[in-house]
């Protein structure tokens, strides 16, 4: 029997989240909560159930933009996904619920964002890799662990004498973030995004910021922490970050902290091979494992290519770069809504 989240069943999916062995942060029942206060898009958090425990998992949202298309996704917004469920028969009702919504939503497509390939015979974006290692529980040996060129950077962050503090707000994240993605020429969040995240998850999620010795904001990142592994995910450094080999010193920060909570996975997220951020995780020493973006087509007769690698996106992408940081701030939001 399949049924929806509601407030009387989130302590029961996030016991099954916390449960399975296959789960991932983006399982959590509060995803829900943030993309719906968020950008204000529909969620479908289905769950199949057997003698009144849940069985199986699949939180889906529906993006229907004029600019990026109607799409069905688990889950938006999110590096991960899919159906959750060690039980054959919970897959295979969860699938099937999801097509035929799919199908009544009249989407272009469904996108199942698993990390394993699970449905063979579906299409999948051959574009996405993921970047995880396991940490050893000694600070010095995690640094001898990283390539040597690489150490040598993290180490002129250390003698330029930056520091790592725990922010409880999300405005400085929100100042480096937003600056470092307009240089990309990607459109940015809203701080109301950030801030609910914090709100939502509270102690799973901490932002870590660099300052230099007078204070003053290189970088920021937000990482999530679920079970015995910590995800930064949301990142970026200041125009004075370069300089100071800000953003290597930042993940550097990330991963000791992290160590010395007893944290053993240190999870480098999704890059889009050939990109910059895939050449800065292997320069980490960190090996790219291939990530399984399944999607069953509606009206669409083939994958969706919404992505700056994309030729189309070029002209707006360079337009985007050149534009004063307050115009981005105000104007992204708008956009990044419906990139999820």
């Amino acid at each position: 029997m399949i049924k929806t989240l509601d407030d009387s069943s989130i302590q029961q999916w996030d016991e099954f989240v916390e449960n399975s062995t296959s789960s991932t942060f983006f399982h959590k029942a509060g995803w829900k909560e943030v993309i719906e206060k968020s950008f204000g898009h529909k969620t479908y958090f289905l769950y199949t159930e057997d003698q009144g425990k849940i069985t199986g998992i699949l939180p889906l949202v529906h993006i229907n933009s004029l600019l990026f298309g109607n799409s069905l996704s688990s889950c938006a917004f999110c590096v991960y996904g899919g159906i959750l469920t060690d039980k054959e028969e919970s897959y295979d009702e969860l699938n099937k619920k999801a097509c035929e919504l799919a199908e009544q939503l009249g989407v272009d497509h469904l996108e199942m964002r698993n990390k394993t390939q699970l449905t063979p015979e579906r299409p999948y974006k051959e574009l996405y890799v993921t970047f995880r290692k396991e940490l050893e529980d000694d600070e010095e040996k995690n640094m001898l662990a990283i390539p040597r060129k690489q150490r040598a950077v993290i180490r002129k962050g250390i003698k330029a004498g930056l520091q790592s503090e725990i922010d409880q707000d999300v405005d400085r994240l929100y100042q480096a973030y937003s600056e470092s993605v307009r240089n990309l020429g990607t459109p940015v969040f809203s701080k109301k995004y950030f801030s609910i995240l914090k709100q939502v998850f509270k102690e799973q999620c901490e932002v870590v910021t660099i300052v230099d010795k007078n204070g003053l904001l290189i970088a920021s990142v937000m990482n999530f922490y679920f079970k015995d592994e910590v995800l930064p995910y949301y990142g970026g450094g200041t125009e004075y970050a370069r300089a100071v080999q800000g953003n290597d010193f930042m993940y550097w920060e990330v991963m000791r902290r992290a160590v010395a909570k007893g944290i053993k996975i240190f999870d480098y997220g999704r890059s889009k091979e050939g990109t910059g951020s895939y050449r800065f995780k292997k320069h980490w020493g960190f090996e790219p494992k291939p990530l399984f973006y399944e999607f069953y087509l509606v009206k669409s007769d083939s994958i969706p290519d919404i992505n700056p690698l994309n030729p189309k996106y070029q002209i707006f992408i360079s337009a985007w770069k050149r534009l004063p940081l307050a115009v981005s701030q105000a104007v992204g939001p708008w956009l990044a809504k419906d990139l999820g």
